[in-house]
């Protein structure tokens, strides 16, 4: 027994032994062989074995030698990515090769030899420039796939319909003006791609290609299908998407075996019908089309897995989409759908659900982002409870100083203006205004101040679904003075809540006679159509290069730094294309004409724009949300909220609310999103530190911003003496110096601050929460906190960077060229990462970056438009350009320094700045601008105009075996690839919702 237990483990040894032997022989035969900076390669000695020899990625321009003589049972030979201009000889005595791949080099033609590899299956010689095809192609008559993508092709050899055992053919992206005639002999043909060529038409005998299974013939503008195109009734797999379609074919339901149709980028305006017989269906692309309605019958489509529909005209979908319960995608974004329909929770299996830019009302679009799951709760909810109507609309007063916001308000509201109160002194004001009794149509009224310093926090009160009135004083306007009373703000709007709906008011009309009137009315319409053309042709043409690019190919792309867009992935030219075009299909709703008002005692046409408010409000369209029916919950939830008499709610302290009015805390958060955009509270969804807090006490929460805001010596000295710390002189002086230096250098210490927010804060514990709470919100930072020890009651002293005045000196040599390290001027290199806005840098930007970066920083040193500090040992520099003249964009730059060989440790230092500035900058959804990386070699050089790189290849790794890139500035300069990507890809370009 024993002796066969030990012949049975030697057995078993023996046959691990062979089977390792077996696997060590079977990797011999597969050889990788690489070199650095394009040397020669060598081959090593006893590979005659090998079968399988990948020589790709090495920029070579010959074989190693012998190796068409050594390498006699070769089967699979791999040159792709290297610099051949022609095959090589060597190649072609390699008779037992069944796959080569000779893809994405330089070759012009393709060699007549061919036919001396007559066992080849596999064939790959896309991304070259071949021009035509030999005749000698048709001799291959084992090949099974043959890839010939992106070339410069324009017609095939007619030996080429003697390839009769060809499976897969890859012609997309050559220059073909008519569909081949020679591939319609291919019977065998399964799968075949013709994508990206001008196409004529299909041929009338395309039904010939009865194997055919997979047909791409995306982007050939084709306008029509032949009728006969449905006689492919094996076809499993069609792409017609960005082609000039209308119609399809009236038999097109025979292909019964169809399971993906993509439609995508055609002119359909109606949905076709003919779709609906094909019950096969799993996947169906009709996004970016004119369609308006879904027909009811689209429910027959059982099997459908992934419908996407976006980026049409559809207002309502049918009661049976509930019933494609297979559905596992459905997208809907960017179409004019308002209600969907109930029990829509049985579409359980959908994990891809994109719903943004509809304007959604029941359920309300907060809770259609959260997915599914929520549209099912609260569907169920609606259905069980008992249903509130609270008509409620934020309506926001903006416009210059001394446009006569605080009046007009006052005109609304039918509020007696009190004559102690100076207009517009109070910065911000919030006011209901119950504009409809019988039906309790309240409008929440914000009137922003139209002060500079209150630019930094007057976005936090923006919020789509308002109603922005912009107010213009006509008496004192002019042609001259349009952009700065009026273009201004639409930039504003445009860039932080796209397709807001805004009405312009004229005040003052009555000093003002009729043809003044008429004469200036007349300029601003005309002044905002010249605008808003000119912001979209300047979209339109950037949209356009950003297409071309893409037609062109990332290998086009990334050969040369003269090319626009270089180096650019495909992927971040589609986010920015997708981007360009949100912001062209979001432009604002501008009420026209000018509507004059007066507010002085006859208060002329005052009534008539209260009635024309209302109006506005009741169209569905414009302000559907107004209009939705809410759970009873939503209305306790406001109920409770206000309650409290708290400065703010912690969101932990929202979430008991939410529990006692019947919300679990998943479903918090679209109730808060409602009452954050119908002005009853503020609750910063989007901000990654401020969604923390609820702010559902609105007077005590505006009185502390208007605080520091309000930039009046004499208030803030009357406010100090008034809390009787003003009674020696020496205090006195001492607070007038604080309030002095606070006016010009944005500094005060906390004791103050306390005085100053008396009777807001009663406690040491809330000054330190309102301090915590505005470092948050980017509107000031602590100059003395100590990194990890407490102050143990030392006084705290806060900067407030918007308030700076002053400009210091410390960083002139670094802002005008010079080195900040003497005698390194030559020996180290500048990294810069330029942020350009041609349209608007978003007011308070700055300072709010200001603060946001200080936990990043040591040893810093601000002025009015720059910051100078130190990441570690490493010096940082930001800095703001404002623009000299409407035509020049505004600029806001990052920098470092360090020797090349160190470079590591100035991408290092920026890299968590430029991430801050992302942040922020996603509060901006409708925002234009761009990114760059500089040339460090202009800048070394002084140049006043540096070449600029695409500051989205920070997001891209960098390109294998690329160590320098020329400058299109100066030919004959070469800059190191570690100045314009970073170590590693870690910084990502901010991401619009």
């Amino acid at each position: 027994m024993a002796e066969n237990e030990t012949n049975l483990k030697t057995a078993r040894l023996w046959r691990d032994a062979a089977l390792r032997s077996r696997k060590l022989r079977s990797s011999l035969r597969h050889l990788t062989l690489s070199t650095k900076n394009s040397q020669t390669i060598t081959l090593p000695e006893d590979i005659k074995e090998i079968e399988v020899l990948n020589l790709g990625n090495n920029s070579l321009q010959e074989l190693p030698e012998g190796l068409g003589s050594t390498l006699t049972r070769l089967r699979i030979l791999i040159l792709r990515r290297n610099k051949f201009a022609a095959v090589p000889s060597a190649v072609f005595q390699l008779s037992q090769l069944v796959e080569l791949d000779i893809s994405h080099n330089c070759l012009g033609h393709f060699s007549e030899d061919i036919d001396l590899l007559k066992g080849l299956k596999k064939l790959c010689i896309s991304h070259n420039k071949i021009q035509y095809l030999p005749s000698q192609i048709g001799t291959l008559q084992c090949l099974e796939e043959l890839d010939i993508s992106f070339n410069e092709l324009h017609d095939f050899p007619r030996s080429f319909a003697q390839l009769r055992r060809l499976r897969t053919l890859d012609v997309d992206h050559n220059k073909l003006q008519r569909f081949p005639p020679e591939i319609l002999a291919l019977s065998d043909l399964e799968e075949l791609d013709c994508s990206g060529n001008k196409l004529e038409g299909l041929p009338g005998n395309i039904m010939m290609l009865q194997s055919i299974k997979i047909l791409w013939l995306s982007s050939t503008h084709l306008s029509s299908l032949p009728e006969t195109f449905c006689d492919l009734q094996n076809l499993e797999s069609l792409m017609l998407d960005n082609n000039l379609l209308t119609a399809l074919p009236q038999s097109f339901g025979k292909m019964q075996k169809l399971k993906m149709l993509n439609l995508s980028s055609n002119s359909f305006e109606d949905f076709p019908q003919v779709i609906l017989k094909i019950t096969s269906l799993e996947e169906l692309y009709l996004s970016r089309n004119r369609l308006s309605f879904l027909p009811e019958e689209v429910g027959q489509l059982s099997n459908l897995a992934n419908l996407w529909l976006d980026n049409n005209r559809i207002t309502f979908l049918p009661d049976s989409i509930v019933e494609l319960e297979k559905l596992e995608e459905l997208v809907l974004q960017g179409n004019q759908i308002a209600i969907l329909p109930d029990n829509f929770g049985k579409l359980a299996k959908v994990n891809i659900w994109k719903v943004k830019d509809n304007p959604l009302i029941q359920p309300p679009y907060e809770v259609c982002m959260k997915g599914i799951p929520y549209i099912a709760a609260y569907q169920k909810e609606l259905a069980h409870s008992q249903p509130a109507v609270k008509p409620r609309l934020k309506l926001v007063l903006m416009g210059q100083r001394n446009a006569g916001k605080t009046r007009l308000r006052q005109c609304i509201v039918s509020k007696p203006l009190d004559a102690k109160t100076i207009p517009g002194a109070r910065g911000i004001d919030v006011t209901n205004w119950v504009a409809d009794a019988n039906r309790s149509l309240t409008f929440i009224v914000y009137d922003l101040s139209g002060k500079q310093n209150y630019d930094l926090i007057k976005p936090f009160f923006l919020s789509p679904g308002a109603l922005y009135i912009l107010v213009v004083n006509l008496k004192s306007y002019t042609c001259k003075s349009f952009y700065s009373s009026v273009g201004y703000f639409l930039h504003l709007l445009s860039a932080k809540v796209p397709h807001a709906v805004v009405c312009i008011v004229g005040t003052h009309t009555d000093l003002c006679d009729d043809s003044e009137l008429e004469e200036k009315c007349l300029d601003i319409h005309m002044q905002i159509s010249l605008q808003e053309k000119r912001d979209i042709d300047c979209l339109q043409k950037l949209a356009v290069q950003v297409d071309q690019a893409l037609e062109q190919g990332y290998d086009v792309r990334a050969s040369s730094p003269h090319v626009l867009f270089y180096g650019v992935s495909d992927k971040n030219l589609r986010r920015k294309k997708s981007q360009l075009q949100y912001m062209l299909n979001n432009r604002l709703q501008i009420l026209s004409p000018v509507f004059c008002v007066s507010c002085m005692e006859a208060q002329k046409n005052i009534q008539r724009l209260k009635e024309k408010l209302m109006s506005v409000a009741d169209h569905r369209e414009i302000f559907p949300n107004l209009h939705r029916v809410l759970p009873k919950s939503w209305q306790m939830l406001e109920e409770l909220h206000f309650k409290p008499k708290d400065l703010w709610l912690s969101w932990w302290d929202s979430a008991r609310l939410g529990l006692q009015a019947g919300l679990t805390e998943d479903r918090l958060q679209s109730a808060l999103s409602y009452l954050h955009e119908s002005g009853k509270l503020l609750y910063f969804e989007d901000s990654i530190t401020l969604k923390e807090y609820v702010f559902h006490n609105l007077p005590r929460f505006i009185a502390i911003l208007n605080v520091f805001f309000q930039k009046d010596l004499a208030a803030m000295l009357e406010k100090l003496h008034s809390e009787g710390e003003g009674g020696d002189n020496a205090t006195a002086s001492q607070m007038q110096q604080h309030v002095e230096g606070f006016l010009l250098h944005g500094l005060l210490p906390s004791n103050v601050i306390r005085l100053l927010l008396k009777p807001l804060v009663q406690t040491q514990q809330d000054l330190h929460l309102i301090m915590e709470l505005l470092e948050k919100m980017g509107v000031c930072y602590c100059v003395n906190k100590p990194r990890s020890k407490p102050l143990n009651g030392a006084t705290v002293l806060y900067k407030f960077p918007s308030l700076v005045s002053s400009e210091e000196a410390h960083a002139e040599p670094w802002m005008n060229g010079g080195s900040l390290i003497p005698g390194q001027f030559f020996s180290v290199e500048q990294l810069q990462i330029e942020y350009s806005f041609p349209f608007l840098i978003p007011p308070g930007l700055f300072a709010r970056y200001s603060v946001q970066i200080n936990n990043h920083v040591v040893q810093r040193s601000d002025g009015r438009h720059y910051i100078f500090a130190y990441r570690g040992k490493v010096p940082v520099m930001v800095s703001y350009r404002p623009s000299r003249n409407r035509l020049q964009p505004e600029m806001l730059a990052i920098s470092s320094h360090a020797s090349l060989p160190n470079i590591w440790t100035a991408w290092q230092a920026i890299t968590p700045l430029v991430e801050e500035l992302n942040v922020l900058l996603q509060e901006w959804p409708g925002l234009h601008y761009s990114v760059h990386v500089l040339c460090s070699k202009c800048l070394k050089r002084g140049s006043p105009n540096p070449h600029s790189f695409p500051g989205e290849l920070l997001s891209q790794p960098r390109p294998e075996g690329l160590t320098e890139i020329v400058c299109p500035k100066n030919g004959s300069e070469r800059v190191n690839v570690a100045l314009v990507y970073p170590p590693s890809p870690t910084l990502v370009s901010p991401s619009h919702k």
